[in-house]
């Protein structure tokens, strides 16, 4: 018999892997600071030093930026762990075809001057936030094999089926790969997610993202006195000094941990089962399996090495595209029809935050499960046909995450 709260899919990515591989072990799950053993803890304090380190101009910041570190959006309860930060992301859309606001679609929220800042324009009708999430143990899940969320979409119904997308990872000249990060599946590496948001969201290039943005469009040369590619990477080693330490500190952190007390709860419990008689685990599937140690990613880049072989993770995912109804309606990866189309959010370490859904605009646990429609309609109406209690159980249960 299938545990309680593990769904069918999860069960069948599960079994495939188990049936290749050693028994899996529990990941190492804390808020604690410390290493999974990707690196040993000198090396992961170094490289958690570089994560929360504040950029300066004559390092690179800028000249349009949204932060200073890593840190600054991912710092909740620990370095690594989500925040209230949102970013802004902006387009035109005339019915038929999407078009991103000149420049790109993301606005920077700063400036190192005043007349580069950037803003949304009237003809932008479309308009968007999207919450910092944690990416504590993204680790793991870069190590899940394509195979595993494959085999995950194939077992979903019709209906909820995700949508898998394959995305270049750039330090492997853009071999493609099963997505899996980002609020649109926009890597499937932790060194291209890594060097796409040290230059959009501080404004730093690397031999992998080595051109500057513009300002809405226009140059800002004027402004940008630091030579690129301003990270210290060469093509034998695309991470780079900074890129590097991003990279480490995020394959060696741990997974974001239950919470003990919360979960041990006869309610939690109860409500873990609801929660997958209710069709949660459909999406937000709670287990996945890594893959053996020695197996090759990223376009041969990456060796999953022991700290992260073989580890049972439960990070309530499937790691696919949704229509859930509240689409941003921005496209980036995938093609015109991923417009309205949301990867499902990691829930572990829910109970870290306090603003909910890609926006952040649901601020109760109970406003987020009543948002979803689309996909998602028919376990959005289940919870509303609850009794009250067991409405209780199953938000208590999402506490413990």
């Amino acid at each position: 018999m299938r545990k309680p709260g593990v769904s069918l899919a999860s069960a069948a990515a599960v079994g495939l892997l188990l049936a290749v591989s050693p028994p899996a072990t529990e990941a190492p799950a804390a808020y604690d600071n410390e290493t999974n053993g990707f690196v040993d803890q000198g090396q992961f304090d170094l490289a958690r030093a570089g994560f929360d380190e504040r950029e300066e101009i004559d390092e690179g910041l800028g000249p349009t930026y949204n932060a200073q570190s890593c840190g600054e959006c991912h710092q909740s309860p620990v370095s690594g762990g989500g925040s209230q930060i949102t970013e802004l992301r902006a387009g035109q859309f005339d019915g038929r075809r999407f078009t991103d606001h000149v420049g790109g679609s993301l606005i920077q929220d700063r400036a190192i001057d005043a007349s580069i800042q950037e803003r949304v324009l009237g003809v932008d009708n479309v308009r968007a936030f999207r919450m910092s999430l944690p990416v504590l143990g993204d680790g793991f899940i870069e190590a899940i094999p394509d195979e595993a969320i494959l085999a995950v979409a194939a077992h979903q119904p019709s209906g909820q089926r995700g949508l898998v997308i394959k995305v270049p990872v750039n330090e492997a000249g853009g071999a493609l790969r099963v997505a899996r990060f980002g609020w649109k599946g926009q890597h499937a590496s932790l060194v291209s997610f890594a060097a796409d948001a040290y230059l959009n969201e501080m404004g730093i290039t690397s031999v992998l993202q080595p051109t500057e943005n513009t300002s809405s469009g226009s140059p800002i040369d004027d402004f940008d006195a630091v030579d690129d590619p301003e990270d210290e990477a060469t093509p034998e080693d695309p991470a780079g000094t900074d890129l590097g330490s991003f990279v480490r500190f995020m394959r060696a952190s741990k997974a974001p941990p239950r919470g003990r007390v919360l979960a041990a709860t006869t309610d939690s419990r109860k409500g873990e089962v609801l929660f997958a008689q209710l069709g949660c685990s459909t999406c937000h599937v709670p287990d996945f399996v890594t893959a053996p140690v020695g197996t090759v990613f990223n376009g041969g880049t990456f060796v999953v090495t022991a700290p992260l072989a073989n580890k049972r993770i439960h990070p309530y995912s499937d790691f696919l595209l949704h229509d859930v109804g509240t689409g941003d309606g921005i496209v980036q990866n995938g093609g015109p029809q991923t417009r309205n189309l949301l990867r499902t959010p990691p829930l572990w370490g829910l109970r870290t935050r306090d603003r909910l859904m890609h926006d952040g605009q649901s601020l109760t646990r109970t406003d987020a499960i009543l948002r979803h429609g689309g996909q998602a309609r028919s376990s959005s109406d289940a919870f509303q046909k609850l009794s009250f209690d067991d409405r209780q159980r199953l938000v208590v249960f999402l506490n413990s995450l």
